[in-house]
């Protein structure tokens, strides 16, 4: 069933109409080429709480991203109807999300992966019936969180991250999750499109170990030698 999102998304959705990659990443989107793929990027609201985003946290066995916080998603398969219902599909076999549960708002600029080759949609969804969800196969998503919006934008919990590779990206310490990389770049901007951030010190730098995840720039990151995030 579709529901109206309520007013709180609705700044979010008027800047989106006129959002390009390049808002998002400073790597160019090839034209052609790249294994298609799609994340949901769901938004709710809890009674006391407010607004809040479903992110699931990588396995920590996994050979690729492992313990890494991550939205719902995956490489699309050949009966996916569109990006739309490839990230449906991910979140349920993930985290048994009930796509029913669900209204899709917007489908966010095709975004590059390198090291991956993947082409990654985000997409933009209100949970208008909310309910519980979990890992589905706890060999590969260890945990499930709800990220309260206001626990992403207080400037005690925003902070950068440096790879050990030398870049530079967003992150967020939230609910006991240092989240980054492609999501932390993604929430950024989203949080600042929907007018939701506030103003953060951009110079607390978290060096990660080298035994985080795969070394590649993706959405939101930058240059070691650059000082500023947008």
């Amino acid at each position: 069933m579709t529901r109206r999102p309520p007013e709180w998304i609705e700044p979010l959705l008027t800047r989106l109409g006129t959002a390009r990659a390049e808002d998002f990443t400073r790597l160019t989107t090839p034209a052609e080429g790249g294994r298609e793929s799609a994340v949901l990027v769901l938004l709710g609201e809890q009674p006391g709480v407010g607004p809040d985003v479903l992110v699931l946290q990588r396995a920590a066995n996994l050979r690729n991203h492992a313990g890494q916080p991550a939205f719902p998603g995956g490489a699309a398969d050949p009966e996916d109807a569109d990006v739309r219902a490839t990230a449906l599909r991910e979140a349920n076999e993930e985290v048994g999300l009930d796509p029913a549960s669900v209204t899709v708002l917007a489908e966010l600029p095709k975004l590059w992966i390198p090291v991956s080759d993947f082409v990654v949609t985000p997409v933009l969804a209100w949970w208008h019936d909310p309910h519980p969800v979990h890992p589905r196969e706890p060999a590969e998503v260890a945990h499930v969180a709800r990220l309260p919006v206001s626990e992403l934008v207080d400037p005690a919990n925003r902070l950068r991250v440096r790879h050990p590779s030398g870049w530079i990206g967003p992150a967020f310490s939230a609910r006991g999750m240092l989240v980054w990389g492609f999501t932390a770049g993604v929430l950024a901007t989203l949080l600042e499109m929907g007018g939701w951030a506030r103003p953060w010190s951009p110079g607390r730098v978290l060096e990660l170990p080298p035994s985080g995840a795969t070394p590649a720039p993706s959405a939101g990151t930058e240059e070691a030698d650059e000082n500023a995030l947008r």
